[in-house]
């Protein structure tokens, strides 16, 4: 490096060249300085390469109507499959409102807060049509999923006929696992659910067997909700809201009383007792038999709310 910088000075001056050739004998010096330096291996060059970009994970698109094992998510969304319900071909024809509520309903639950008084009275009254109709009372055992068994899940599901006799009767296996047997209560023990029927198996084959049915029950909007699942309005009878059953049980007709109190009161009969909990089958065989007694006066009441809905639309239709 002493001998370049010593040959930079010593250098003679050349005169009489233009300001151009000085200019480019001075570069190529230095070009051939910096060739000479970089063979020795006093400078190294800086080699301007491009940083690689930052690779960015890939966003994956959540895949659509995956099934997610039991223990992959504590609390899994509720899947609420939606059937269409159609009345028997033999049936009477309703008004065109309650027709085309009855024939088009999807099982979605639906909220009552913006339907008028009109509206519900189409919904709930529907007469009894003539000649034989198929009524069927349900009844459902749940047991209890998640944190300290928070979440009711169902666990048993019992159908049985007008006569009494059973239609269905099957363990349904939760899709979460089970915390909470609630065998006081529910009558479910571990192993009656260990070849139980899986839920979304079990809730079509309910499902195709009430489809269509006048289906009685009690507080049956808890039963309709563990299946997850919703009947038309005017295709229920729940013995909960019936104020001729109150009456007759001597009690206030705005009360909801309880199926074990009503059966002792009205049928002079006992359920539900012991340490082994409900039976399905019982309860739905008790509800179909309190139902029975007020059956004709409950549809004749029924029938005078579905005319006054009729003649309420006459009105409607003549005002407009």
């Amino acid at each position: 490096m002493s001998g370049m910088m010593f040959n930079r000075y010593s250098e003679p001056r050349q005169g009489g060249r233009s300001g151009k050739s000085k200019g480019k004998s001075k570069q190529e010096r230095f070009l051939s300085r910096k060739r000479y330096l970089e063979s020795e291996g006093l400078i190294i060059e800086k080699q301007n390469q491009k940083q690689p970009d930052k690779i960015q994970p890939k966003k994956t698109k959540k895949p659509r109507n995956v099934k997610f094992n039991v223990g992959e998510r504590s609390k899994p969304r509720a899947v609420f499959p939606k059937f269409t319900s159609y009345l028997p071909n033999n049936t009477y024809e309703p008004s065109s409102s309650a027709q085309a509520y009855s024939r088009t309903s999807t099982y979605l639950f639906p909220s009552n807060g913006n339907i008028s008084q009109r509206d519900l009275a189409q919904r709930m009254a529907v007469p009894r049509p003539p000649g034989p109709i198929k009524y069927l009372a349900l009844d459902c055992e749940m047991v209890g999923t998640g944190p300290k068994g928070a979440q009711s899940e169902l666990a048993r599901c019992s159908i049985v006929s007008y006569d009494g006799d059973v239609v269905y009767d099957k363990y349904v296996k939760p899709i979460n696992p089970v915390t909470d047997y609630r065998t006081r209560w529910s009558g479910i023990r571990r192993q009656d659910l260990l070849h139980a029927t899986p839920f979304y198996h079990a809730q079509k084959e309910i499902v195709k067997i009430i489809t269509g049915k006048v289906v009685v029950g009690h507080a049956i909007h808890n039963d309709f909700k563990a299946l997850k699942y919703f009947h038309p309005a005017c295709q229920t009878r729940d013995t909960s809201r019936i104020p001729l059953l109150n009456e007759k049980a001597g009690l206030p007709e705005k009360q909801c009383v309880s199926l074990k109190k009503l059966t002792k009161a009205i049928l002079k009969r006992d359920i539900q007792t012991g340490y082994r909990g409900h039976s399905s089958v019982e309860d739905a065989k008790a509800t179909m038999e309190l139902y029975k007694v007020v059956e004709r006066m409950w549809e004749q009441k029924l029938a005078s709310l579905s005319l006054s809905a009729k003649a309420m639309d006459l009105a409607m239709k003549k005002t407009r």
